[in-house]
């Protein structure tokens, strides 16, 4: 009785997915706030959050941090980003996990890159269904994977360059 007749007749569907989106919205906000924006240093226009807070942390501190950056990336799942949208939000949390994790140049790196601030825009800029991805989605997206596909190829010779090298002092 407290629903005012509308369980089962479809009258309230509309206003409640509208309400549930935007709690989404809220939630997104605030959680990038939190995480990347939430103080500011006195006189100055620098803001910061918990992320780098919690980066000081050894060893786990970028972890939590990222899973934290992951809750976004969950709602933009669900308020139907496009693929790449999504790839592009996940490189950001990958980029903040990895560099990061480098002591010094990792907790300076937090202050600035800001993650969950970068895809709270990306989500606003892609959240309605059917808003194509821009060609800088794609264009970061190629950049990030061919650096990461040429950073793997170094390692590899790398190590191949190792084994040669260990195998000729080895070798009478």
């Amino acid at each position: 009785m407290g629903d005012l007749g509308t369980r089962g007749s479809g009258l309230g569907t509309r206003f409640d997915s509208a309400d549930r989106r935007a709690r989404q919205f809220a939630f997104v906000r605030a959680a990038s706030r939190l995480l990347d924006s939430a103080f500011a240093v006195p006189g100055t226009p620098l803001r910061f959050g918990w992320d780098p807070i919690i980066g000081l942390v050894p060893g786990i501190g970028e972890i939590v941090a990222t899973l934290f950056g992951a809750l976004v990336l969950i709602q933009a799942v669900r308020l139907g980003v496009p693929r790449v949208v999504l790839l592009r939000m996940l490189l950001n949390l990958g980029i903040d996990l990895v560099v990061g994790a480098v002591p010094a140049l990792g907790d300076v790196f937090d202050f600035a890159w800001k993650a969950n601030d970068r895809n709270y825009v990306l989500l606003l800029r892609h959240e309605r269904a059917g808003v194509p991805a821009r060609s800088g989605d794609w264009a970061f997206v190629g950049a990030i994977l061919t650096a990461l596909v040429s950073a793997a190829l170094l390692v590899v010779l790398g190590a191949a360059w190792i084994v040669v090298a260990l195998g000729r002092l080895v070798s009478p």
